[in-house]
């Protein structure tokens, strides 16, 4: 006697493992806490924040004599561009995707963090600055940031750059956590590990 599931043409069946399947797992879960791992970018956290998704693409610090880095610091005033001693520059680059119908805000408080509770803030260079993260920016409907037709989008880290000056202590002092605040809502935060 054959059992009712041989009977079962093989469409069925597949539809059957399917739906089994789709129900491991939550694919709607908000994820506020992440930990960067790695250049790729490949473990970088999609961190949900109001309405908005960031991702780290990568951290690290920045040199004024690369060549590569010099372009993550253009459109610096001669005050911003100074580094006092014991400091340095530190690059947090990111993408932020808008999955909704509606355009939204991008934050404009993201601070980095050491061990000790020093908290950094960006520093914001002028608009001549293809690279830079701007704060306030509008991301349109079913966009990102960077928009695929720009410089940073086409760039080595195809990410928009936070730029920080930071303690050299604050490296001895890791990890290094981003936080990640939403504009309208102080209750709506994100916060990632750096990679340094």
């Amino acid at each position: 006697m054959s059992s009712p599931l041989r009977k079962l043409p093989l469409a069925a069946m597949a539809l059957l493992a399917a739906l089994a399947l789709g129900a491991c797992g939550d694919s709607h879960t908000r994820v506020t806490t992440g930990t960067y791992a790695g250049e790729s970018g490949a473990q970088a956290p999609y961190l949900d924040v109001g309405p908005l998704t960031y991702e780290v693409q990568l951290s690290r610090e920045l040199s004024t004599f690369d060549v590569e880095d010099s372009a993550y610091l253009q459109g610096l005033t001669p005050a911003q561009r100074k580094l006092e001693p014991g400091q340095e520059w530190f690059g947090v680059f990111m993408q932020v995707y808008n999955n909704s119908s509606a355009p939204h805000v991008a934050s404009d408080n993201l601070t980095i963090s050491d061990t000790q509770n020093n908290v950094y803030t960006p520093i914001v260079p002028a608009p001549t600055n293809a690279f830079a993260y701007r704060a306030g920016t509008i991301v349109p409907a079913n966009g990102r940031l960077p928009e695929l037709s720009t410089v940073a989008a086409n760039g080595p880290t195809q990410g928009v750059v936070l730029l920080y000056k930071i303690q050299i202590v604050s490296l001895d002092n890791r990890p290094l956590e981003l936080k990640i605040v939403d504009p309208f809502n102080a209750a709506e935060t994100a916060s990632a590990e750096l990679d340094v």
